[in-house]
């Protein structure tokens, strides 16, 4: 399972939220199954919405 907390503890050279949807889809695409949102990313750019975004970008990912 995938954890929003590990992907943020391990990659401490993402800046923001793109970068992190970037690698979410990449980690998809990696054959991660389960996706957990455990925190919410630190980011200033961080939206509101950031958990829909985060889940759509890990299932479109995981399907291609």
């Amino acid at each position: 399972m995938l954890c929003l907390s590990e992907i943020l503890l391990q990659h401490h050279e993402l800046e923001n939220f793109d970068e992190l949807v970037e690698l979410v889809e990449k980690k998809a695409r990696g054959g991660e199954l389960f996706f957990q949102m455990d925190v919410r990313p630190p980011f200033p750019d961080t939206p509101e919405s950031w958990e829909d975004r985060l889940e759509a970008a890990f299932a479109a990912a995981g399907r291609r």
